[in-house]
């Protein structure tokens, strides 16, 4: 089964919930086992900056899906979650996205995977180091920790470190 690693993100109304929520419908689909997840980072807003700091983790998953397959759960999660895409980079209740998934690079109408910013954002970097510093862009060649050294990690504090034992630890943070 391919391996994908997603970065999760919130800042509107109960932001820790609303991952483990994410993380829950994710783990729910039959054809997507989450199987790591980062701690919870909190993270300074990009982008649009007049708006809360956010909670951020990563995920690992093993799915059956096709990678649009996967970007439609994403997105069915985000819709369940009552994310409303109103200010680009703005707040929101949940954004999922892809970053990697499995060694592939994609390039379609709906989806760019590896996700086209993710080696020049700490929010996603430092979670997804934690899970798969190994990894390996497809583009670039160089591993999660290469890019890490390279963005640093400022604007990411930890919030509450987590061990993901099981999916029963991390829901009940």
């Amino acid at each position: 089964m391919p391996t994908a690693y997603l970065s999760l993100g919130s800042n509107i109304g109960d932001a820790k919930r609303n991952l483990q929520e994410a993380v829950k419908m994710l783990d729910a689909s039959p054809s997507i086992e989450v199987t790591k997840v980062s701690s919870i980072y909190e993270t300074d807003p990009v982008g649009f900056t007049d708006q809360q700091v956010f909670l951020n983790i990563a995920a690992e998953v093993k799915t059956e899906l096709s990678a649009e397959g996967l970007l439609d759960e994403a997105q069915g999660v985000e819709q369940s979650l009552g994310r409303e895409r109103k200010i680009h980079w703005g707040p929101r209740t949940i954004d999922l996205d892809i970053l990697l998934y499995d060694t592939d690079n994609i390039q379609s109408e709906r989806l760019t995977v590896p996700h086209p910013y993710m080696h020049e954002r700490s929010f996603v970097l430092v979670p997804l180091n934690e899970i798969a510093a190994g990894a390996v862009h497809p583009v670039s060649g160089k591993s999660v920790r290469e890019l890490l050294s390279h963005t640093g990690s400022e604007g990411v504090r930890l919030w509450k470190e987590t061990v993901y034992q099981d999916k029963q630890s991390f829901f009940m943070l």
